[in-house]
């Protein structure tokens, strides 16, 4: 693929991704969704969202990990329960930072005391 190739495909995809979002701007308000579709819409950022952060809670290195050896699934775990309690953003982020942080730092010695 040539350089000039290169530049019209993005070129192409730009302005398809300005006209797909210019559309929704120039549509809204004047075409009602129907309830079922505004009702199903609500679930989109939660499921984006859980499966962005799913694999990397579950995976390393393209392995499934068992729970025993991963500290990033019991740091999530602790941030869900703080969002779910708290309902807010930036203590979640925190809450699971610092859990993070201090799981990998006690994981090793765990490991080692557990044999």
């Amino acid at each position: 693929m040539s350089a000039a190739e290169v530049w019209l495909t993005l070129a192409g995809m730009g302005l398809v991704t300005v006209l797909l979002r210019l559309s929704f701007i120039a549509l809204w308000g004047r075409i009602t969704l129907p309830e079922v579709v505004r009702d199903a819409l609500r679930y989109v950022p939660p499921a984006v969202l859980a499966a962005i952060i799913a694999p990397a809670l579950l995976f390393h290195d393209g392995q499934l990990v068992p729970a025993s050896g991963q500290p990033r699934l019991w740091a999530g775990v602790l941030a869900a329960l703080i969002a779910w309690r708290t309902r807010n953003a930036l203590a979640t982020i925190v809450g699971g930072m610092v859990a993070l942080f201090a799981f990998e730092w006690l994981a090793p010695m765990l490991r080692a005391w557990l044999g």
